[in-house]
């Protein structure tokens, strides 16, 4: 938690977990908060985490702050008409390249000149990041007073930190606790690229003296770098149903294959620490609530308790994936068959890749809707008087 002491005035930091496609969803939830606002509202979000996918969403929205309803058409733009190759080569050459040899290696055990980096080449992403984002105008967001802060995660191969970069007001000062820290930079796209770079699917990218991978891996504490930018209250938006009732366990003879486990990992890197961490701090803020302020003072408890709020998927993404996969191009068609992804139980690894717009317009159809069922509550969350009600 953020221990400098409260802002005269509630200031919101955006959480945006990862998830590759799946993000789709976040773009649904800030497109219904955006219809909320008048016209032309700057971002009521002073603090804007991302994380993996997420990251590329929030570098949209820091940079566009002083105007929410830009930032938003900017995503709209991008996530209603994305196709694959506009994230990661799929054609036959370009598949073949990178996935006939990782696969080969894989079952050579590494042998060969080249070593292979991932199973997908994602230059198209890098492409798409240049061309279409002015990371200049981040900086314009924090010297006008519309943005506070803004922050990116990755994940370090050789340290093992979960490595927050953040660009914010000369008072934000970099933290560093139990295998995470926060270091003041320029976001720069090769950023984005860490964050986002899927373990095994997307290569890794160097920042400076490292390698980095998607910020999603080692994360045990997604809300964190908010608190330390100087959020005292969140809004966070998920892509896997929060706190859902424990699945039915069920006996199968089946091995699972190579695509549901690779899904299951999935799970466990994108959604077991945000929920973790959200119970953490519900648990705190009871603890807390149970302390007269002039106690916490006596013993010198630089806590304070954070209101917060949290939108996540009403349905499975993974069914809306299998609804979807024949959208796919034919070559990652074939290449998901071979490890087991068309069967049953490999959708979930499917929700992740599936950047194509037929999914990506019915997640942020799914997550307009959740959201504007909440709308009255978020207003009141986000400060607007009850005459926009």
């Amino acid at each position: 938690m953020d221990t400098s002491g409260e802002p005269a005035q509630p200031r919101i930091g955006l959480v945006l977990s990862g998830g590759g496609a799946r993000a789709a969803y976040q773009v649904g939830v800030l497109r219904a908060i955006s219809s909320m606002l008048p016209a032309n509202a700057p971002s009521p979000f002073q603090v804007i985490c991302g994380t993996s996918a997420g990251a590329i969403n929030a570098t949209v929205m820091a940079a566009n702050a002083g105007n929410f309803h830009q930032g938003v058409r900017m995503l709209m733009t991008v996530w209603k008409n994305f196709h694959v190759h506009h994230v990661y080569r799929s054609d036959p050459l370009g598949v073949l390249h990178n996935s006939g040899k990782w696969l080969a290696a894989t079952l050579t055990g590494g042998l060969g000149r080249e070593t292979p980096i991932s199973l997908l080449d994602n230059a198209p992403l890098d492409q798409l990041l240049r061309t279409r984002l002015d990371f200049s105008t981040i900086q314009t967001s924090i010297d006008s007073g519309a943005l506070h802060a803004f922050s990116i995660t990755c994940s370090g191969y050789t340290s093992g930190q979960s490595v927050t970069f953040y660009q914010a007001r000369s008072n934000v000062q970099p933290w560093q606790r139990a295998r995470r820290i926060g270091v003041a930079a320029t976001i720069m796209p090769e950023h984005l690229l860490a964050s986002s770079a899927l373990p095994f699917i997307f290569p890794a990218t160097r920042i400076n003296r490292e390698y980095f991978g998607d910020g999603s891996m080692r994360q045990i504490a997604p809300v964190s770098p908010a608190l330390h930018l100087g959020a005292n209250r969140l809004f966070v938006i998920g892509v896997g149903r929060q706190l859902q009732k424990s699945a039915e366990r069920v006996k199968t003879d089946a091995y699972p294959s190579l695509a549901q486990i690779a899904g299951h990992c999935l799970n466990s890197i994108f959604l077991d620490s945000l929920e973790v961490d959200l119970e953490r701090l519900q648990r705190i803020n009871r603890t807390l609530s149970m302390m007269p302020p002039e106690l916490r003072a006596k013993n010198n408890v630089p806590l304070h308790e954070v209101d917060f709020r949290v939108i996540s998927p009403s349905d499975s993404l993974e069914k809306i994936a299998a609804l979807h996969v024949s959208e796919l191009p034919l070559t990652i068609r074939s290449l998901l068959y071979t490890v087991g992804a068309l069967k049953k139980g490999g959708s979930n690894l499917i929700s992740y890749l599936l950047f194509e717009k037929g999914y990506c317009r019915a997640l942020i159809k799914l997550g307009y809707e959740d959201t504007l069922k909440q709308r009255d509550e978020l207003m009141r969350f986000l400060g607007y008087e009850a005459c926009w009600l």
